[in-house]
């Protein structure tokens, strides 16, 4: 394995840093959170996956909402929102259907009111990450294709039963991925957010996945891997945080006493490689500017975090 050390350090920098203004947007301090102008003028995810957006609507909204579901019901709801990804879109269906669950699934139910609000102009996908779009079941328009896929999943193969009795989250990515219009980085998105629920305990250090973002920021952080995998590289990012904080002398915040997991060094690769299009711009990939500038959201967000991390809310900010 042989560094790029500069860029290398960036990562841990980022991670650090990054943390650091959500802990202080999160404790009601003023702007400016940062004295770093990159991180100061574009959009940036967190460090830890969970505290983002939309991770945060999942927890509160169709995780733990306050309201018993089976746990059939609710791997049916994680799947439905994260196809879409957008919180707008769960708050269409909800209004028109008052709850969702497996048990009242309609496929045209569902079609109609999201063709509805296609015609109406409503943009129903987050465009965080683009999920697959081709014409696998044989519609027109992408929703009606990801309904027929949940169709095929819950009702038809009943694939659910199966990923509920999955001891690793490998063996449920495994039985995602064989879906169409699930690739590999979908899978693993949506196992992680499985595993955020109460219906499944898998150990989230035994399994990654590089999405494309992280491929791109691993690619400008080593000049080569040696024989390690990608995989392996955002292990290796994994086991050695605490010895690489130490080492640059940064006081890492961690989410209680949890260090970042393997899904959130992968995303910082993501990160990273969006900051050095900015920070290194004579290192090239094929993105060379950020896409989005930072803009703040008039909505506090009141975190929460899966009830089995057992996160005291005193202690959600560790120092």
């Amino acid at each position: 394995m042989k560094k790029r050390n500069k860029v290398y350090d960036l990562y841990w920098y980022f991670a650090y840093e990054r943390q650091n203004i959500f802990l202080k947007k999160k404790n009601g301090e003023p702007a400016p959170w940062t004295n770093d102008s990159i991180l100061k003028e574009y959009k940036f995810c967190n460090s830890y996956r969970i505290n983002d957006r939309v991770s945060q609507y999942l927890l509160k909204n169709v995780i733990y909402n306050g309201k018993k579901y089976s746990k059939e019901d609710m791997i049916f709801r994680i799947l439905l929102f994260k196809l879409f990804n957008k919180e707008s879109t769960w708050e269409l269906l909800i209004n028109n259907l008052h709850d969702i669950t497996l048990s009242s699934f309609d496929f045209n139910k569902y079609s109609i009111i999201l063709n509805n609000a296609i015609n109406n102009k409503v943009k129903i996908y987050n465009d965080a990450y683009i999920s697959c779009a081709n014409k696998a079941y044989g519609y027109d328009r992408k929703h009606d294709n990801h309904l027929c896929l949940l169709k095929q999943i819950f009702i038809i193969d009943k694939s659910h039963l199966k990923i509920l009795k999955s001891k690793t989250m490998q063996e449920a990515f495994n039985i995602l991925k064989s879906y169409p219009l699930i690739g590999n980085f979908m899978a693993y998105q949506l196992v992680t957010d499985i595993n955020y629920s109460d219906i499944v305990n898998w150990q989230e250090e035994e399994f990654t996945v590089a999405g494309p973002g992280s491929l791109r920021g691993i690619k400008k952080c080593f000049i080569d891997t040696g024989n390690l995998s990608n995989e392996e590289i955002i292990k290796y990012m994994y086991e050695h945080q605490d010895k690489e904080f130490r080492r640059l002398n940064l006081k890492f915040k961690r989410i209680g006493n949890r260090p970042l997991q393997l899904i959130d060094c992968q995303n910082i690769f993501c990160e990273l490689d969006k900051y050095c299009r900015v920070a290194i711009p004579n290192l090239k990939s094929n993105r060379t500017k950020i896409k989005k500038k930072y803009k703040p959201q008039i909505n506090k967000i009141e975190y929460m975090y899966p009830p089995k991390w057992n996160i005291k809310k005193e202690d959600d900010n560790n120092v």
